[in-house]
């Protein structure tokens, strides 16, 4: 049979979502003119920690942008945010795994990093949550996975906290120091970047395991 040149149903669906996606990015970014959008950001960070799918990242860069001297604010404002949101997922994990938790991990189609995860956790605790916030495995992932693995609650909040506010505080204080001329970098290369700063990590905790 001879197509008529339009776009097949998995297509249509796929332009579909795109475009809802791109809806919701842009809704997002619509906050950081707002005079509420210290607060967007704050809980953008929190959902994001447990269901959401935007990064804060997305938010915080607008708002550094246009602030650069409230910066280091918003970073934190975003750290403490994703805390928050990543005891919400730790909890989804372990008390509401099977009502909630399944349907989120299922939703992102992210049951084989769900699994992934795991087997993170029972390595090396610490490094697979130094990492959690630098890693293209979707933050909430790691949150509900420490849930439901049961890893230690008190080590999970401590270590996502310097996590999470290593990679906030990196892209503020880029955007503070180097003007608003780097969120163009920023978001070309936030995955290589990210990857460096893994590698940095990974090398520094192999070096001190070693020196001890």
């Amino acid at each position: 049979m001879v197509s008529d040149g339009s776009p097949g149903p998995a297509a249509s669906r796929a332009a579909k979502r795109k475009g809802w996606v791109r809806a919701l990015y842009d809704w997002v970014l619509s906050w950081a003119d707002s005079p509420y959008g210290a607060a967007a950001l704050f809980v953008l960070a929190v959902v994001e920690a447990s269901v959401f799918f935007v990064p804060p990242d997305v938010l915080l860069i607008a708002l550094c942008v246009g602030r650069p001297r409230r910066s280091l604010y918003f970073a934190g404002l975003c750290t403490v945010g994703s805390v928050l949101g990543g005891i919400g997922g730790y909890l989804i994990g372990y008390q509401l795994y099977e009502f909630i938790g399944r349907s989120i991990i299922e939703f992102y189609d992210a049951t084989e990093a769900f699994q992934r995860v795991g087997d993170l956790y029972r390595a090396n605790l610490v490094l697979a949550l130094g990492t959690a916030g630098f890693t293209p495995i979707p933050y909430k992932v790691f949150t509900i996975a420490a849930g439901a693995f049961a890893v230690p609650f008190v080590p999970f909040v401590v270590i996502s906290a310097a996590s999470r506010a290593a990679r906030f505080f990196l892209v503020a204080g880029l955007i503070r120091s180097l003007g608003p001329q780097i969120r163009g970098f920023i978001d070309r290369y936030f995955n290589l970047l990210t990857v460096i700063f893994v590698v940095a990590l990974i090398t520094g905790f192999l070096l001190l395991r070693y020196v001890h």
